[in-house]
């Protein structure tokens, strides 16, 4: 055998053993996939109902008492944003996989460990107001419905802010329970709250200014705020 013909035998052997190695760890990572994924299967089995085939209410009861929450934890709700969830009170097995995956767990377990770092996630500027829409628009159970009604508004906007800004909270909960001009909440006044309590001064209110382009609703907040402290409105 010639030097040439050694060398590219060489060569050839080498590239075979580096190739065999490739396979064997892009079988042995496929495998790994398919047991991940098969436990996340056989967790949704265990929650999901044998007739519609989806985790439901009563599911759902199940496993937040496996993972030792209340049904009205909002991280159950940060749960649903991360599976993107489409219907409240019910996980499809699709939602189900894309969530337990992006957080990389397939056991309880692993899940209630989890959801501190899930609450860090939703918690961050670039995801809280994607997380605070999403609320929103879970809470619309009728087919194209576009508002929530003031008692349901009331208390999702309490579990979802709350723990944030809890004085903003407790000043509008209570004005949309004496007002009687408004009966249901829609998006842009939903989303405009958020924004209220992240830029305007409160209790004092000084930079909040009516010319700029805040719905009717938080203008007649702001008054209601406003006669209540004894202070005319400009």
């Amino acid at each position: 055998m010639t030097r040439a013909s050694k060398r590219k035998s060489d060569h050839q052997s080498s590239a075979s053993v580096k190739n065999a190695r490739m396979d064997f760890v892009r079988s042995a990572s496929s495998k790994a996939t398919t047991k991940v994924q098969e436990r996340i299967d056989e967790l949704y089995t265990k929650y999901a109902n044998k007739l519609s085939s989806m985790i439901d209410p009563e599911g759902i009861e199940a496993l937040c008492s496996d993972l030792e929450v209340d049904y009205t934890d909002v991280r159950i709700l940060m749960l649903a944003w991360k599976m993107n969830a489409q219907k409240q009170g019910y996980f499809t097995q699709d939602e189900w996989r894309r969530g337990l995956k992006a957080l990389r767990v397939d056991t309880v377990n692993k899940l209630k460990k989890t959801l501190p770092e899930l609450e860090e996630e939703v918690l961050k500027s670039e995801n809280f107001e994607d997380f605070y829409k999403f609320a929103f628009r879970y809470c619309l159970t009728e087919e194209k419905q576009k508002c929530l009604d003031i008692e349901s508004a009331c208390i999702l906007i309490e579990l979802v802010l709350g723990f944030q800004y809890q004085p903003q909270v407790d000043s509008f909960i209570a004005f949309l329970k004496t007002q009687s001009d408004y009966k249901v909440l829609n998006m842009d006044q939903w989303t405009n709250f958020l924004r209220f309590c992240q830029e305007i001064s409160f209790p004092d209110l000084q930079n909040y200014d009516t010319c700029e382009a805040w719905p009717l609703l938080l203008d007649n907040f702001v008054d209601w705020m406003k006669q209540k402290a004894n202070v005319i409105p400009d």
